[in-house]
């Protein structure tokens, strides 16, 4: 009698994007292909894992809410508890570095969860989402993965969540970690892990977000745009500096007066690096907006500082818990 082989089972969760995009008759791709039709265009797949999949909605990366994302997190918290080994999400790219970071800060366990997705349509000359696919369920199921976090894996290169952002508009090897590096690759079908970050508190479930505004400072801005922002009834700011941490001087008076009344947090349209702390002293300088109660924003991107200040906000977290927590991503 031959030996019963026992296959991992991974979990995949289709929300579109360009990886389920073919073309409409009046011109241009749009999300079309379910679940099922992706898994089977993938050859092979079934060698690597048991796959269960779902499909609950099919939307651009841009157009996902937060809401869909609360319904994500619950379904692949479900799957693991139902005992998938591994879970892997296939969305559109554009928002591929956000998600992956609230799915980071709500996942507590040891399963891998991979996020993928294609730079090229279903029906494109080298469509790359099959291989993208492939290799994020040989990720979800292996035993390499477990431990840390969050994943994006597209180009067969494996990028922690809180470092990934996506650097090119076209090329499948858009994805990079600027403040860091891939942390591993999948080649010849197994999973290779370079080093393995630190994993960082995560949030015991994502909360209902609050509404915070990003509010990108440029040359010649007076902060006239971080008063609206403020007078619109947001309940936190996320300034998209220059550099190391740096705006105008003339805006600096809209944001020590927006800091007494709500969270600014300063990151830095610069991809690669964390926020200075003290090397600058002029007016606008990182050393002058921190004294004015701005928090750093270390590493992490303006998009993933405003989830994680719209996550601690939505737990009510108070101000010096909020500058602790971000002190965690220098």
């Amino acid at each position: 009698m031959m030996p019963i082989t026992f296959k991992p089972r991974v979990h995949v969760i289709v929300l579109g994007g360009t990886i389920t995009m073919m073309p409409r008759p009046e011109g241009g791709i749009v999300p079309a292909l379910e679940g099922a039709d992706l898994i089977r265009a993938v050859p092979g797949l079934d060698r690597v894992a048991e796959v269960s999949v779902e499909t609950p909605f099919l939307v651009p990366g841009a157009s996902l809410t937060f809401d869909n994302l609360l319904e994500v997190v619950r379904r692949a918290e479900a799957a693991l508890a139902a005992g998938a080994i591994g879970v892997v999400i296939a969305q559109g790219t554009d928002t591929i570095d956000e998600t992956a970071f609230l799915l980071d800060l709500a996942h507590e366990g040891q399963a891998p969860v991979v996020v993928t997705g294609a730079m090229r349509g279903a029906d494109a000359p080298g469509a790359d989402g099959p291989a993208n696919l492939l290799a994020a369920v040989l990720v979800a199921a292996s035993e390499a993965a477990r431990g840390l976090g969050a994943l994006v894996v597209l180009n067969d290169e494996i990028h922690a969540a809180r470092f990934v952002e996506k650097g090119h508009k076209a090329l499948p090897s858009a994805f990079i970690s600027p403040s860091a590096a891939a942390v591993g690759l999948v080649a010849e079908g197994e999973v290779h892990i370079a080093f393995r970050p630190a994993r960082l508190p995560h949030l015991n479930g994502i909360p209902q977000l609050a509404r915070v505004a990003i509010v990108k400072l440029a040359l010649g801005d007076d902060g006239d745009l971080v008063r609206a922002a403020s007078d619109l009834g947001y309940a936190g700011i996320v300034v998209e500096a220059m550099g190391a941490g740096h705006v105008p001087g003339a805006a600096v008076p809209a944001l020590a007066q927006a800091a007494g009344r709500m969270p600014v947090v300063l990151a830095s349209r610069v991809p690669g690096g964390a926020i200075f702390q003290q090397t600058y002293g002029f007016p606008g300088s990182e050393r002058d907006l921190l004294g004015h109660g701005l928090v750093a924003g270390g590493t992490l991107s303006p998009p993933k500082a405003r989830l994680l200040l719209a996550a601690l906000i939505g737990q009510g977290g108070e101000p010096m818990k909020i500058a602790e927590r971000f002190r965690l991503y220098r």
